[in-house]
């Protein structure tokens, strides 16, 4: 059961265009997302955002637990760091403590390749700067054509289709949102290791409100709240 639930991490921090248009969220302080499997309640994703001079500083704490009579079978602590400037990523490093494994990612902007220099506990080596790297808190992960794991460093290609517009209610408040399809674009991938999210972006404030996916029981991202 722990192994399953392993590979589930890597489905988690998904998202975020490096050339994401960061002035749109300069306004904002804090991003808090509750995470639910089977509709209860097993961890928190929030994000805190800080701009000093010219560079934009966004932070992510994590924590998920899941346990199976009485006991904890699994079990996550992440926290992240992606720094832009000029609305580019220039820098991103994340520690995750998994069942007691230790993940991480380090990631800088190259000067003379112009592309990522990654270091990661599942990939190192030279990324396209027009990768994403993953955070639920950026609305164009809906652009992007690939992402690199927060979690591992790893590469993953993505495909993503509109499904509808649909009104959600979530924490008493109403959204009017736009209803996406996120896959891997490679198909013939392991299903543990395949990309399959629903996602609902509010327009009005451009955030992702929900992600929805599949993995040993149903799991649900929900905005809670957002200053």
């Amino acid at each position: 059961m722990k192994n399953i639930f392993t590979n589930i991490i890597l489905f988690i921090f998904i998202s975020t265009n490096v050339n994401a248009h960061i002035s749109h969220y300069k306004n904002f302080k804090k991003i808090e997302m509750e995470i639910f499997r089977n509709n209860e309640l097993i961890g928190y994703n929030y994000y805190f955002f800080k701009t000093i001079n010219d560079e934009v500083q966004v932070t992510n704490q994590t924590k998920i637990t899941i346990k199976l009579l009485g006991a904890t079978i699994f079990d996550v602590e992440g926290y992240g760091e992606e720094k832009y400037k000029n609305d580019k990523l220039i820098s991103f490093h994340s520690k995750t403590k998994q069942n007691k494994k230790e993940k991480f990612v380090i990631l800088e902007m190259n000067k003379e390749s112009n592309n990522f220099t990654i270091q990661g506990s599942s990939y190192s080596g030279e990324a396209s700067k027009d990768n994403i790297i993953g955070s639920w808190w950026n609305h164009k992960l809906l652009q992007a054509e690939s992402q690199i794991s927060p979690v591992s460093g790893s590469i993953k290609e993505q495909v993503i289709t509109f499904i509808a517009k649909e009104k959600i209610k979530l924490y008493g408040k109403n959204y009017e949102t736009e209803h996406f399809k996120l896959k891997s674009k490679n198909q013939s991938l392991p299903d543990d290791k395949k990309l399959n999210f629903d996602i609902w972006l509010d327009k009005n404030t451009g955030l992702i409100i929900k992600v929805k996916y599949l993995r040993m029981g149903e799991w649900e991202y929900r905005l809670k709240s957002f200053e």
